[in-house]
């Protein structure tokens, strides 16, 4: 299928995914995708459950080896055995929906260890970055707290602290707000909010159809392992051409 441009200047492209595949045994659950992320770009991805959508991220991220395909990163596919992951996810982090902390440490441990372990900066450069990006997501109150100490809320504004941390070019949200109790998504997709406002280059997997709709500046839909459409969010969500498109979000525009 025709390559799914996302671009809005003459910028070089941060991501670029080319006819992406990923099967599990003979279960082929991406299909031949393509797309690319540019600077500033906030990409959501939507979709069924079963469509793809969390494996895609997974893939990008390299916490899956894809069956084929290509993901170049400012133009060097790190798929390549030479090249270094460990470095290339340094570069796009990741928040998981299940937070990911480790129980054991601090809140504050929690956001130092990458910059750390993985950047090898020393431990007072590495808890300025820390509180710098605890504040920013408002958990700066909380730094000696251990995660069972905290709500689901606030561990996964500590996930995205710790992700930005790193300072990554992208970042990557696997359904940041599916594992939350209600009256907490908001306070997270608040924070997402503010980062796109920042110019954050994002992909967002997400069922928060209003929050895709406002907050994008592109969005996908999947289904059955490709990508379905994709355009500005003001096209998809209110004249989707594809059918299966329309069907997915008739519920949502109806309401």
């Amino acid at each position: 299928m025709p390559e799914q441009t996302i671009q809005s200047t003459t910028r070089e492209p941060i991501l670029e995914v080319k006819h992406l595949q990923k099967s599990f045994g003979n279960h082929q659950v991406l299909k031949d995708i393509d797309f690319s992320i540019y600077p500033g770009d906030v990409t959501s991805i939507i979709g069924a459950s079963g469509s793809g959508k969390s494996t895609l991220l997974r893939c990008i991220n390299v916490l899956e080896t894809p069956s084929g395909g290509e993901i170049l990163h400012k133009g060097v596919n790190i798929l390549d055995k030479k090249n270094n992951v460990t470095k290339y996810r340094a570069k796009v982090g990741m928040v998981f929906q299940s937070f990911n902390l480790f129980n054991n440490m601090t809140v504050l441990d929690n956001c130092t260890i990458g910059i750390t372990q993985v950047l090898k900066q020393n431990k007072a450069y590495a808890e300025e970055v820390a509180m710098k990006y605890l504040t920013k997501v408002g958990m700066d109150p909380y730094i000696k707290a251990k995660p069972n100490q905290i709500s689901g809320g606030q561990k996964q504004r500590v996930a995205i602290a710790r992700a930005l941390s790193m300072q990554p070019e992208v970042l990557l949200f696997d359904e940041p707000t599916s594992a939350l109790d209600p009256e907490m998504v908001g306070e997270v997709l608040d924070v997402i909010r503010s980062l796109a406002e920042e110019g954050m280059t994002m992909i967002i997997v997400t069922h928060e159809m209003a929050f895709a709709r406002d907050v994008s500046t592109h969005t996908i839909f999947m289904n059955a392992g490709v990508i379905a459409e994709a355009g500005p969010p003001k096209q998809i969500f209110t004249a989707p051409q594809n059918p299966r498109t329309q069907e997915f979000l008739s519920r949502f525009m109806n309401n």
